[in-house]
C-alpha cells in the first residue's frame, strides 16, 4: 500500500489536544492549528451545529 500524500485529509495524530480534526485540516490546507481552535471554540458560541460538526469529522476523518 503506498503512503498517503502529504496533502491528503488525516487526523493529526501527534499535535492533537482532542481528536486531531482541527490540526488535521490545518496541516492540509496550510494554516496554525491554534487559529483554527481558536476560531472552532469562538464559533461554538454562535448557533449551529458546530459541536455535531466536529464529532462527525472526528468519526469519519481517518488517523494517519
Amino acid at each position: 500500500m503506498s503512503s498517503p500524500t502529504p496533502y491528503a485529509l488525516r487526523r493529526d495524530s501527534r499535535n492533537r489536544v482532542i481528536a486531531g480534526v482541527c490540526a488535521g485540516i490545518a496541516r492540509r490546507y496550510g494554516l496554525s492549528p491554534n487559529g483554527l481552535r481558536l476560531a472552532f471554540v469562538v464559533s461554538c458560541v454562535l448557533p449551529g451545529p458546530q459541536f455535531i460538526a466536529y464529532l462527525l469529522l472526528w468519526v469519519l476523518i481517518p488517523s494517519d
